[in-house]
């Protein structure tokens, strides 16, 4: 926009502090998301005109605790801060935890960023009986600091006047200035004399991070002409000890602020919230509050009101009052030939795919979508996480990994991507096997619970052979697998009654990626399925899965709906509701095992290509097919010996 100033706004801060509403509250619209450069890690970034005269490009970058980096989403993040040239950086924190959040705000400080202070859930924070002279600590530290309420657009527009103050430099405070050990002090001047090229964020910040054993900062200072002599001082130290140092530094002068501007007021006791951490938090508790969660949530909102109630009607509607019309138009106006297969009859792209797409995935994933924003935004997921990190260590994981692990219950594809949190790449290995392997997504999930609903027994059976699958799977992966263990460090938020407007937001924006992911590759199958029809290649594939099909005691037909699930894993589900009444309940458990095990969509396979690397993906591919079939074995001769 001609004569307007356009400044460049990162939106940074730990997972969980409401970064992600502050964003949507600052641009007032949906963000754009993109992959960083060179990863997979994805940042939401929107544009906004403030007055006449100024733009703001806005970034919410990825969940970063720390300028030392451990996942790939805290390298891009951090990244975006030292090679962005941002004009502000906002660094959003959940108020009440301000005492263990403020030390990354003198990171960036120290560093001589743009720093704005945003105390967000402000409200939770008074209602513990905390209060905070924000003036007194806006000076102190040298740069503004906001107080919001992201859920309701307290302090907005406050924000947004700071960070254009921030961005034209209007600001004139004195400069924070901590003081480290004698030693450290000595080494910091040492590695500052030694540093001659200009970097993007100040020598002095630069030499600690250098201290703590940061990689980017090495490999930031590979071309200094003194390079040998610096990396000599740091090889001659023990970073990990002056790690300890440099952070106590900062965490104890974070305290020493607060001591002398923050007031907690004696806290009453709060019996309820003090019940609700005891029974989310306690692993025996706990594990039967999450057996009631899933029930609730799976199988009655997802299964029976999603899969049954929603599915049965709308492609009821599809298949009476548009499939219909649809296949007559076609063999009125075109004739029955293999145009006409193409677009309709019973592979064709708005008879089989869209169908599929619209009538029997949307309103699944939908209701799932819902049902893990209300997790996620009650903030009982990471409550999950906590109590499951003991039994997760058990097959090499932390209870960071239920997130994806979760996500991947609606769609394997997002939650291959979310693998990229997990701080070990042996963690995101065995994550990446078992939602190939054990995980269904919520349209088989919800397909399978309306195939199945009407018999308990028959639930049972299936939910207890995919754990038994995954917990065995992990145990080998454990053992086998090499890496460095993962350790397990996460906020734990307080119990929140979910926003409505979150959650339809969340919602809504993970519906738009999937459905603009899952339509094109359901019409793309429909068309490889009428090649192949054509070419008879179709016919080869689908026989020789018949063949370990008919060993499970299963009809040939059922090769067709395994081929269907490489397409999409929900499209060959949908395929098995479409045949549910020619098989017994036998085959159908048996059928449910097998394609809840089979092989990862293609979406899901190119993913883990780019996550994991080529050989990875293959070895997954071909290891989880023979897996597949040898459970389907196991449970039809169990089953044939029981009833």
């Amino acid at each position: 926009m001609t004569g307007k100033r356009d400044y460049k706004v990162l939106l940074v801060g730990t997972p969980n502090v409401g970064k992600s509403t502050i964003f949507y509250n600052l641009t007032n619209k949906y963000a754009n998301v993109s992959n960083y450069p060179g990863t997979t890690v994805d940042y939401s970034y929107g544009k906004i005109s403030v007055g006449e005269h100024h733009e703001l490009t806005l970034i919410d970058t990825p969940g970063l605790y720390n300028l030392i980096t451990i996942t790939e989403e805290e390298n891009v993040a951090k990244k975006l801060i030292f090679e962005s040239s941002a004009d502000v950086i906002v660094h959003v924190i959940d108020a009440k935890n301000i005492d263990r959040l403020l030390p990354l705000t003198l990171q960036l400080i120290e560093a001589k960023l743009p720093v704005i202070l945003v105390l967000n859930m402000i409200d939770e924070f008074k209602k513990n009986n905390m209060d905070l002279q924000v003036s007194h600590l806006e000076h102190d530290l040298g740069i503004p600091v906001v107080e919001t309420i992201g859920i309701n657009k307290y302090g907005i527009k406050n924000l947004r006047a700071r960070i254009i103050s921030v961005a034209e430099k209007r600001y004139k405070f004195p400069t924070l200035s901590l003081k480290y050990p004698k030693d450290v002090e000595i080494n910091i001047s040492k590695i500052k004399s030694l540093l001659q090229n200009e970097y993007p964020i100040s020598k002095r910040a630069l030499s600690l991070l250098l201290l703590e054993g940061d990689r980017y900062a090495k490999n930031l200072i590979k071309n200094e002409i003194h390079y040998a002599e610096i990396i000599n001082i740091l090889n001659n130290l023990q970073t990990a000890n002056v790690r300890i140092i440099i952070e106590h530094t900062r965490f104890e002068y974070a305290n020493k602020l607060l001591k002398e501007h923050l007031t907690v007021k004696e806290k009453k006791k709060n019996r309820i919230n003090n019940f609700i951490d005891y029974i989310t938090l306690n692993p025996f508790f706990g594990i039967l509050l999450a057996i009631l969660i899933i029930y609730i949530g799976l199988y009655k909102f997802v299964g029976q009101f999603g899969a049954g109630f929603l599915v049965d009607r709308i492609e009821g509607f599809y298949e009476d009052n548009i499939n219909i019309y649809i296949n007559n138009f076609f063999l009125n106006f075109i004739g029955d030939n293999q145009i006409t297969k193409l677009f309709a009859g019973e592979y064709g792209i708005f008879t089989l795919a869209i169908r599929y797409a619209i009538a029997i995935v949307l309103p699944i994933v939908a209701i799932f979508f819902i049902f893990f924003s209300i997790l996620e935004d009650s903030g009982y997921l990471v409550r999950l996480s906590m109590m499951l990190d003991g039994l997760f260590k058990k097959i090499g994981l932390s209870g960071r990994s239920v997130i994806p692990l979760v996500l991947g219950l609606g769609c394997g594809t997002m939650a291959v991507v979310v693998t990229r949190t997990l701080e070990t790449i042996r963690e995101r290995y065995i994550v990446t096997f078992l939602l190939a392997l054990t995980i269904p997504c919520s349209a088989q999930i919800g397909v399978i619970l309306a195939i199945l609903g009407d018999s308990s027994l028959a639930l049972s059976i299936w939910g207890l052979t995919i754990l038994i699958i995954l917990v065995i799977s992990g145990s080998i992966l454990n053992k086998y697998t090499k890496g460095e263990l993962p350790t397990f460090f996460m906020e734990v938020p307080p119990i929140r009654i979910p926003h409505i407007k979150n959650i339809l937001l969340k919602t809504y924006d993970r519906l738009k990626w999937y459905f603009l992911e899952v339509l094109p590759l359901f019409i793309l199958a429909s068309l490889l399925i009428w090649i192949g029809k054509i070419a008879h290649i179709f016919d080869f594939f689908t026989y020789i899965l018949s063949y370990p099909a008919m060993l499970a005691g299963l009809p040939p037909k059922i090769g067709e709906v395994l081929l269907y699930g490489f397409f999409r894993r929900d499209f060959g589900i949908a395929g098995l509701y479409d045949i549910k009444d020619l098989l017994t309940l036998k085959q159908i458990v048996v059928s449910c095992v097998i394609l809840t095990l089979f092989v990862p969509c293609i979406a899901q396979f190119l993913v883990t290509i780019k996550e994991r690397g080529l050989k990875t993906a293959i070895f997954i591919f071909i290891t989880v097919i023979p897996t597949a079939f040898l459970g389907g074995i196991i449970v039809n001769w169990v089953l044939s010996l029981i009833i």
